[in-house]
């Protein structure tokens, strides 16, 4: 077998490889013997079936293709190995000659993990603005905790006042054509806290009950339903029942109510505990994110156009994915938009996924950081615990799945990568 390495481009080599005509010929007649046991071929037994008969069934072009699938991960192997490639995608075949008689002549593309130069990622120091909580963070906590645990009392003998809860029948309509699910009977609607129309909530104060009043208002231009944007609309309004939201006492009876805890004190240091680990949480993030910056400022790589468009694609599919996932679909948007045109607005997201990227996996490299049986045990026992399954059972679907592996793998590398950052440089913090 022959190689020859060409540079096509920053990262990127086109291999030409030769395959020798008795070697091409050999593996062409194992390949036919191959696909003859998975055929079924009229007149002849599985495996049974010559060469002619085979070529004629399945084609020459298939053939060909299935001794290239089995011949060239090994040639590739040996290729990455005598040159020392480090490869960021798999190869690419680029174009094949296989002419029976003849050497089996193959072109390749490899593209290479850009090389990175980093001055110093260890040592420095660098500033960062300090997270702290609000002041009184601690009782208006116990106000949100009480609020989930008010008690809705109804009020008469009075107007509606901005802060009530109330129950309405209401009727809408445009030009005088009811608006398609634009009314309800017995309604609840916060009128502090209303999602409804701008403007609904607000005419619905100084209301008395029991007596029907027209509203006017207008629809947002964003508005999901296309006939309904920017229109003029009308709402036939009748105030059922006025509420008022009763918080409830903060003391040892709603600590009880709120978990396993006996006492307002015991509760107290609970939130205490919880706020504190933010403020840790927060400013640790921060000081990474300040470090980091200052690391890929002190990296040299160069990243080629084509993998900052993959990176990009790779964050336009992540992006349908969510959408899908919240029922929405936004391949019309995408096509509308055009998708040279947010490939473009993705690429400076894309660029920097890529630096951070190859800039953790060299810190990785350089300081021998490398993911333990004990890590994967411990990121599996996590993932299980978030989603609430048995370990055993998601154990058995992650091996299944090469790609969700890679990626705990390379989650566990960047928290280590993220520790030892942390761990090796200073930060000094400022209000």
């Amino acid at each position: 077998m022959k190689t020859e390495v060409k540079k096509l481009g920053t990262n990127v080599v086109e291999v030409n490889i030769e395959i020798e005509e008795k070697v091409a010929a050999k593996e062409y007649e194992k390949a036919c013997k191959r696909i003859a046991q998975n055929v079924n071929i009229a007149g002849f037994r599985k495996g049974k079936a010559p060469k002619n008969i085979i070529e004629k069934y399945v084609g020459i072009d298939s053939i060909q293709r299935e001794v290239l699938d089995s011949v060239l991960p090994k040639i590739f192997t040996d290729v990455i190995k005598e040159n020392n490639y480090e490869l960021i995608t798999e190869p690419v075949l680029l174009s094949y000659d296989f002419t029976a008689g003849q050497p089996c002549k193959v072109v390749a593309k490899f593209e290479l993990r850009p090389e990175v130069k980093i001055s110093a990622y260890k040592g420095l120091t660098v500033t960062a603005e300090e997270y702290k909580n609000e002041e009184g963070a601690l009782e208006k906590e116990l106000e949100r905790l009480a609020d989930k645990y008010a008690e809705f009392v109804k009020v008469e003998g009075r107007k509606t006042n901005d802060k009530d809860i109330v129950m309405i029948d209401f009727e809408g309509s445009v030009n005088g054509e009811l608006i398609k699910g634009g009314a309800a009977k017995n309604y609840m609607l916060d009128l502090g806290n209303s999602t409804f129309i701008p403007g609904f909530a607000e005419q619905l104060v100084d209301k008395e009950t029991g007596k029907e009043f027209t509203i006017k208002v207008k629809f947002p231009q964003e508005y999901h339903d296309e006939k309904l944007k920017g229109a003029d609309a009308e709402f036939k309004i009748t105030i059922n029942e006025i509420k008022e939201k009763k918080l409830p006492e903060i003391n040892d009876e709603l600590a009880k109510k709120i978990g396993h805890f006996n006492t307002l004190e015991e509760l107290k240091a609970d939130i205490q505990n919880y706020l504190d680990g933010t403020v840790k949480a927060e400013n640790e993030k921060r000081a990474y994110e300040a470090i980091f910056s200052k690391i890929i400022e002190n990296s040299e790589m160069e990243i080629h156009d084509e993998m900052v468009t993959r990176e990009a694609d790779a964050i336009i599919a992540d992006l349908k994915m969510r959408a899908k996932q919240r029922g929405q679909n936004i391949d019309a948007s995408i096509e509308k938009e055009g998708i040279e045109n947010v490939r473009k607005e993705m690429a400076a997201e894309a660029l920097s996924r890529i630096k951070n990227s190859l800039v953790i996996s060299k810190i990785a490299k350089d300081e021998n950081i490398q993911v333990t049986a004990a890590d994967m045990e411990q990121k599996f026992q996590e993932v299980a615990s978030m989603y609430g399954i048995d370990k055993a059972a998601m154990l058995k679907e992650m091996y299944k799945n090469v790609n969700l592996i890679q990626s705990l793998t390379q989650q566990i590398i960047s928290e280590k990568v993220s520790r030892f950052i942390l761990d090796n440089n200073k930060v000094e913090y400022k209000k």
